[in-house]
């Protein structure tokens, strides 16, 4: 049986090691389906990538049917933040930032990562949004220790990108990721230092900083998934999975 903390569950050695191999493979889809990017290429031409990809693994997609979603990989372009359906309709065009978030699951276990690709030359602004976005996770590692706090986590977070002008969405967070998708605990984007949940040793996160250049308000578009900023400003997204360890914390995803 699973070891709990207040309903957090707690993976042996064993288990994290399969969590690995989830965070690999979902790594090299990632990986495949950036390669495809470019503009003329549709949403759903990436899905079909991530299809191929993830039949070569022998995996299934994560997010197939979780609460209804439709797509295999959630795609999301621009002023979109997260679960874009893929669709034939969208092609992608120079200058977009492309959002890529993909599931899986391996051996019972889930795999988690998102990332945000820019198509060809974009903005100083934007290249500095995508750094700022990315660079949370060094901000964060030093907080991925047993006794430290979900709050300090998610205050560095918000610290750093507000430091740099840019905002935290709030409507949406990371999340515990094992043998489900999402489990506890919640890891918002904002919070106080000294809050939340403790950490522990065998505790895996998927970390996932969502930053805008305007508003942290977001709307949900009529197809009823897509998540849209309020004031249709550029945002980033990208996600790790990162296991709480006794040595160190251990980036396992990788982009």
């Amino acid at each position: 049986m699973p070891v709990t903390t207040d309903l957090i569950e707690i993976k042996t050695s064993s288990e994290i090691e399969i969590l690995k191999e989830c965070a690999k493979i979902v790594s090299e889809i990632l990986d495949k389906v950036k390669s495809q990017i470019k503009p003329g290429v549709s949403t759903k031409d990436l899905e079909e990538v991530a299809s191929r990809q993830m039949n070569k693994f022998d995996v299934e997609p994560a997010f197939l049917g979780y609460r209804g979603f439709p797509g295999k990989i959630c795609t999301s372009i621009n002023d979109e933040l997260v679960h874009g359906i893929p669709s034939e309709k969208k092609i992608i065009k120079e200058g977009d930032l492309v959002k890529i978030d993909i599931g899986i699951k391996h051996k019972g276990f889930y795999g988690d990562i998102a990332e945000t690709v820019p198509v060809g030359n974009v903005s100083e602004d934007i290249k500095r949004l995508l750094e700022v976005t990315k660079n949370c996770f060094n901000e964060v590692i030093k907080f991925c220790y047993a006794g430290y706090r979900v709050g300090d986590i998610s205050a560095a977070i918000q610290n750093y990108v507000e430091k740099n002008g840019f905002s935290v969405i709030r409507d949406f967070v990371g999340h515990g990721i094992g043998r489900v998708l999402h489990e506890k605990p919640e890891i918002p984007n904002f919070g106080k230092m000294g809050t939340g949940p403790v950490l522990t040793n065998g505790m895996v996160l998927a970390i996932e900083p969502m930053v805008s250049m305007g508003t942290w308000q977001v709307r949900i578009l009529p197809d009823g998934w897509t998540v849209q900023t309020v004031d249709n400003k550029m945002c980033a997204h990208y996600e790790h999975m990162i296991a709480i360890t006794e040595n160190s914390p251990q980036i396992l995803t990788s982009f």
